[in-house]
């Protein structure tokens, strides 16, 4: 697959909280950095997401009483999943792996900030209507093909991946670049999803 100056990179949530240790492990999550490297001087364009969380964010279980992480509860948005303390603002947590080298990066987008909605696609909040401005930025610079790589392949990848075609985005996921947190069904459901959305998932060494 040949890349061109219309393709970006959106390298998703590499930060201490999803890596080996942190609040929220992807397990083998670190091992997508080598893929990253790899693939990243390929793109002309790069794009980094960071969730980024206040204290006491409405996704995090332990503002309910009695509620364990990885429950769900309805909040007025529909379903949220429940999950451990992370990725708050200013902690070490939050921060970007620091095994990652990427200084030809564009745009750092922070996602997640607002307390009483969650944020896992790169495009919108989980409302589904508000947006975070990425369509924008990536229209105006004529960027129409999005890569994406990173945590979690069944949540923050794959919401980005599903919002971009909806978008008019061609999308595609490196899928040795991710790792998912695989709760329940979700990634047999999201891959469903990928298949119904013309989302292309492939190897890095496709490219």
């Amino acid at each position: 697959m040949q890349i061109t100056p219309q393709d970006v990179l959106i390298v998703v949530d590499l930060q201490n909280d999803f890596c080996l240790g942190g609040a929220l492990a992807v397990a083998d999550g670190d091992a997508v950095i080598d893929v990253i490297h790899r693939v990243a001087p390929k793109f002309e364009h790069i794009v980094q997401t960071q969730d980024w969380h206040p204290a006491g964010h409405s996704s995090f279980a332990s503002v309910y009483a009695g509620r364990q992480p990885y429950e769900q509860i309805k909040l007025c948005y529909g379903m949220q999943t429940l999950w451990p303390d992370h990725s708050v603002q200013g902690s070490r947590g939050a921060e970007f792996n620091p095994a990652l080298h990427l200084p030809q990066v564009e745009l750092i987008l922070r996602k997640g900030f607002r307390s009483h909605i969650d944020s896992y696609s790169a495009f919108f909040e989980n409302d589904r209507v508000t947006p975070t401005g990425l369509a924008g930025y990536l229209q105006e610079r004529k960027l129409t093909r999005i890569f994406l790589a990173g945590l979690a392949y069944d949540f923050c990848v794959g919401y980005s991946a599903l919002d971009a075609r909806w978008l008019g985005f061609e999308a595609v996921i490196l899928h040795d670049g991710c790792r998912a947190i695989n709760l329940g069904d979700s990634v047999a459901k999201i891959e469903a999803e990928f298949a119904a959305a013309g989302v292309a998932v492939i190897e890095s060494a496709e490219l």
